[in-house]
């Protein structure tokens, strides 16, 4: 999830570096700019008492975006727009942000929207050539689409006689072996 960055406006984040008549110059990033830096720096640095930097959402986590979401989720390339779009978002509400509530109710919006065409696209895809509807999935929508390719895989090896031999969970051995004992006793 290190991948994605946020913009963050520093503002107390400046050093002074000694020059050779004993005047500072100063470097680094001046007050008011903005940076792209690494969401674990970014939480790092943000703290609401200091206020060294302010965190600047992302335009997929904006109000704009958050209306195509709620319009049809399905038709946004999640993974173009940012390969951990639920995992991200669920970070960013660790700063304090005045539309956390708003932002939070999208992304589970947006999942549960899409979440019943995927687990369906999953298990009526088999052997057939998924990449363009996966290709458009976030990570977290990938694996839940293996997952559900893998249960189509096995039911159909199961269907066919292909699968082992069932049997019995070792809970269920030990809680009879643990009956019989308690019987004893």
């Amino acid at each position: 999830m290190n991948v994605l960055k946020l913009q963050g406006n520093p503002s107390a984040c400046r050093t002074a570096v000694p020059r050779a008549r004993g005047s500072c110059r100063r470097t680094g990033p001046l007050s008011g700019s903005k940076l792209e830096i690494p969401l674990w720096l970014a939480k790092g640095l943000h703290d609401s008492k200091r206020r060294i930097i302010s965190v600047e959402l992302p335009k997929i986590y904006k109000e704009a975006w958050r209306t195509v979401f709620s319009a049809d989720a399905n038709v946004v390339d999640l993974h173009k727009m940012g390969p951990y779009y639920y995992g991200f978002g669920s970070q960013l509400l660790n700063f304090d942000n005045p539309e956390n509530p708003e932002i939070a109710q999208s992304i589970l919006q947006t999942f549960i929207s899409r979440f019943r065409r995927i687990m369906d696209s999953s298990q009526n895809a088999y052997n057939e050539d998924t990449s363009a509807l996966v290709a458009r999935l976030d990570e977290l929508e990938r694996a839940l689409f293996r997952a559900g390719q893998k249960g189509l895989n096995d039911f159909q090896c199961w269907e066919k006689g292909q699968a082992s031999q069932i049997t019995a969970s070792s809970l269920v051995q030990n809680y009879g072996k643990r009956k019989f004992t308690d019987m004893d006793g």
